[in-house]
């Protein structure tokens, strides 16, 4: 049956099951039926208008079961009329959720306003959406009731500007799962992630400390046994600082920029965080560091390694490490920099045996991170 046939063949009796049906049930699926035209086929402008009456009757229809049927045939479908999704939004939640999670004919602005509006449960259904704009989310971190902002953090189609992060962890900081949906989150900012570290415990403390950048000094200072059960990585932190250089200086006025620490960097393919070190604890400028390390063959390397004074006993494994770090080259496929590390780290681990035990540790602990984080990763892609 086609479109071009749905006038014709919704017969007078037609109508008169859909509106005055002897059963809820009976109507229901009429509306079933006729919806699922509407949402599939390519309408006319006159079958448009013909399709907007029929789910105007459904939409008033007395039997909720009606409603709903309407609601969650054409929850994704960009006919369903604006007037009726407003409609169906302030109506019973059986009949609303649907519409406010997945309807594309919303704006922003009606969303804003029915956050402002609606029940609980119909916070929720909105802050689900598969998209979130920013504006959107922070109406709903700022107004909604907790179980809708806990939502919308763990919702990674949300747009969590900074003042919805903000408004989020300042309304409910002793929401666990709240916080542990934000941490698992790709970006959260230095400053909320700053602000987390005193609010969360146990796991998700550690999450936070190794999945986002923190500020240089609190890093450091984590590492250093500030709170027992830091296990902060230096590595992994520089590798996720937007300031380089600063965090390389901080770990140095700490004496934290160690012999192992650079080490450990190169051997897991944080060249920049190597660079900017030798760089720092020589005292000469990084581009000069850079050629020295890549370009100025084994006696560049041989000098800056001695005038940042690391021990000449490293400079073999420093030396493989650079080597490996040169035949390698990322994949542009996803999940390239995990591979790209795996491959260093087993290169170096074959090239070069006489890795201090405590160095030897840290590098098959990175190589098991680094390959289930690849795996998870192009598990979730497929």
């Amino acid at each position: 049956m086609t479109v071009q046939s749905m006038r014709p063949e919704l017969s007078e009796a037609d109508i008169i099951r859909l509106m005055k049906g002897e059963t809820s049930e009976e109507r229901a699926t009429v509306a079933h039926r006729l919806c699922r035209r509407i949402a599939v086929d390519v309408l006319s402008e006159e079958e448009r208008q013909f399709a907007d009456e029929i789910i105007q009757i459904l939409a008033k229809d007395t039997a909720e079961l009606v409603r709903r049927t309407l609601a969650v045939t054409l929850r994704n479908s960009p006919k369903l009329p604006h007037s009726v999704a407003i409609n169906l939004a302030q109506d019973v939640e059986s009949v609303a959720l649907p519409i406010l999670e997945h309807s594309p004919v919303f704006s922003d602005e009606d969303l804003i306003e029915l956050v402002l509006a609606v029940t609980a449960s119909k916070q929720s259904a909105i802050a689900a959406r598969a998209t979130i704009s920013g504006p959107l989310a922070e109406v709903i971190s700022e107004h909604a009731a907790e179980n809708a902002v806990e939502i919308l953090a763990g919702n990674m189609g949300a747009d969590m500007t900074d003042r919805a992060l903000e408004q989020t962890i300042e309304r409910f900081p002793s929401n666990a799962q709240m916080h542990e949906n934000l941490v698992l989150r790709d970006h959260i900012p230095v400053h909320i992630a700053e602000k987390m570290v005193s609010l969360v415990s146990g796991q998700v403390f550690d999450m936070l400390i190794n999945r986002h950048e923190l500020p240089a000094q609190m890093a450091i200072d984590l590492a250093a046994g500030a709170r027992e059960r830091a296990t902060i990585d230096l590595v992994e932190q520089a590798g996720r600082t937007n300031d380089l250089p600063r965090f390389v200086s901080q770990l140095n006025l700490n004496g934290r920029l160690t012999h192992s620490l650079i080490m450990r960097a190169l051997c897991v393919g944080h060249m920049p965080f190597v660079e900017h070190s030798l760089a720092e604890l020589s005292g000469v400028p990084h581009s000069r560091a850079w050629l020295m390390i890549h370009d100025a063959g084994p006696l560049g390397l041989q000098a800056i390694f001695d005038r940042a004074g690391l021990h000449r006993k490293l400079l073999p494994a420093f030396r493989a490490a650079v080597k490996v770090f040169h035949e390698l080259e990322l994949d542009g496929d996803p999940n390239d920099k995990a591979r790209f590390r795996m491959r260093m780290i087993e290169r170096v681990l074959t090239q070069f045996q006489a890795i201090p035990k405590d160095d030897l540790d840290y590098l098959l602990e990175k190589l098991d991170a680094y390959a289930e984080q690849a795996k998870k990763r192009e598990e979730n892609a497929a």
